[in-house]
């Protein structure tokens, strides 16, 4: 039987908090990439190419095609962030939504691109490379 949660205890205050920081956190990393779009676009797609993950005919078209995707969730609501990434979720423990919604479109959109030749590696793979580019200090 599932535990039931009243507004005037301690428990609901604690967790709250946890989905006000997890909220924020979320907000924070959406708003940190559609600021660094160009940049992190560039980064992103030069990765795929050199780690071997993207093979493609055109990187500049890579890197519109990935500046449009970070654009398009800065503008999205959370059901369609939340959709967009739900076949992803369970890929890493505590994912990063920005990582997770470029990963998503990468597998589901740039293979589809007709400058894009083919698409190897895993999600995993494919994750892990656009993790290290957004979660990179900016310099």
């Amino acid at each position: 039987m599932a535990k039931v949660f009243r507004p005037s205890t301690r428990e609901a205050s604690i967790l709250s908090k946890i989905e006000s920081s997890k909220e924020y956190a979320r907000r924070l990393a959406i708003n940190n990439a559609r600021d660094n779009s160009e940049p992190l676009a560039n980064a992103i797609a030069t990765k795929l190419i050199e780690s071997g993950l993207v093979e493609t005919t055109n990187k500049n078209a890579l890197e519109e095609h990935l500046k449009q995707c970070i654009e398009t969730l800065a503008r999205a609501d959370d059901f369609d962030v939340d959709y967009q990434v739900a076949p992803l979720r369970q890929l890493v423990p505590n994912p990063n939504v920005v990582s997770l919604y470029v990963t998503s479109f990468v597998i589901e959109q740039v293979i589809n691109h007709k400058e894009t030749v083919d698409i190897f590696g895993s999600d995993e793979d494919i994750y892990n490379c656009v993790n290290q580019q957004v979660t990179k200090p900016s310099s």
